[in-house]
């Protein structure tokens, strides 16, 4: 069973950083596409970044400009820098493998929290 672990979530105050990590138990070398989501208490899910085998990237609008997805396929692992934080970015943070085009084809971690205050 395919694991994806995330990691680096936490309490940090607005206008700040953090790098939220994932580490996937499977090669991610050639997947169809790597993806970070996010959801706030009684919202629903939104993409935050995803990151395509062509090496397009798609950023939420809301993230444009101040969050970076990134891979390192040695490691098996995707990354999400997150820069100028704002409350509103406060939520669970998940990653995302898309192994193919199929639909259902992925996997799914845990969840980070992030919370964004002062």
């Amino acid at each position: 069973q395919v694991q994806l672990v995330e990691s680096g979530g936490g309490l940090v105050q607005p206008g700040g950083s953090l790098r939220l990590s994932c580490a996937v138990s499977e090669s991610i070398f050639n997947v169809y596409c790597l993806g970070w989501y996010r959801q706030a208490p009684g919202k629903q899910r939104e993409t935050v970044a995803q990151l395509y085998d062509d090496g397009m990237t798609k950023y939420g609008d809301s993230m444009k400009g101040r969050f970076t997805i990134s891979r390192d396929n040695a490691k098996n692992m995707v990354y999400l820098q997150m820069n100028d934080l704002k409350p509103e970015d406060t939520a669970v943070y998940y990653c995302n493998v898309d192994w193919s085009r199929a639909p259902g084809d992925d996997s799914w971690g845990q969840g980070t929290q992030v919370t964004v205050s002062s």
